[in-house]
């Protein structure tokens, strides 16, 4: 049965919804909605996420704890660059292509949340063919120790909890 309705309760609330909004019970509505409501269940059931392993959860504190401060520091060089424009120095924001060997989807996940609320730097893209992230950031002076950043401080901590 589980294979025919892969959500039970899913595909009543679906058709409770539709009854209730057609404002009908007739047998044609309750005929549709239901065709309607085991498809919208079966769209569900492939939208289902693997489930996620996490391994040392013991790491998982210091990470959050590093997250917060460096987001206070980021926020504080981001004010700095906008409020306090270097004199004569032009600052070059640019995009740094960074192979990462992590490959869990939550893991992943994690570390572009990381590092797109750090001010100063969004994930834009990931190739999952080659496994490498681009990485656009504000005040891009030595693109190595980004990949250096990203690697040793995220990505390595991150692979220790979900890998």
């Amino acid at each position: 049965m589980r294979y025919i309705l892969p959500h039970p309760l899913i595909v009543l609330s679906l058709l409770l919804a539709w009854l209730l909004l057609s404002e009908s019970a007739s047998p044609g509505a309750v005929l549709l909605g239901g065709v309607l409501a085991i498809a919208g269940a079966w769209a569900f059931a492939s939208l289902t996420p693997p489930r996620a392993r996490l391994r040392r959860l013991a790491a998982l504190p210091g990470l959050l704890r590093d997250v917060l401060v460096e987001v206070v520091r980021s926020n504080n060089a981001v004010a700095r660059i906008i409020l306090k424009p270097a004199g004569g120095a032009t600052r070059r924001s640019g995009f740094v292509c960074i192979p990462l060997d992590m490959r869990d989807p939550y893991g992943l996940a994690a570390l572009a949340c990381i590092l797109t609320a750090t001010p100063g730097t969004v994930w834009v893209d990931y190739d999952s063919a080659d496994g490498t992230m681009l990485l656009h950031v504000l005040d891009l002076v030595d693109e190595a120790e980004w990949v250096r950043i990203v690697k040793e401080k995220w990505e390595r901590r991150l692979m220790e909890i979900f890998e």
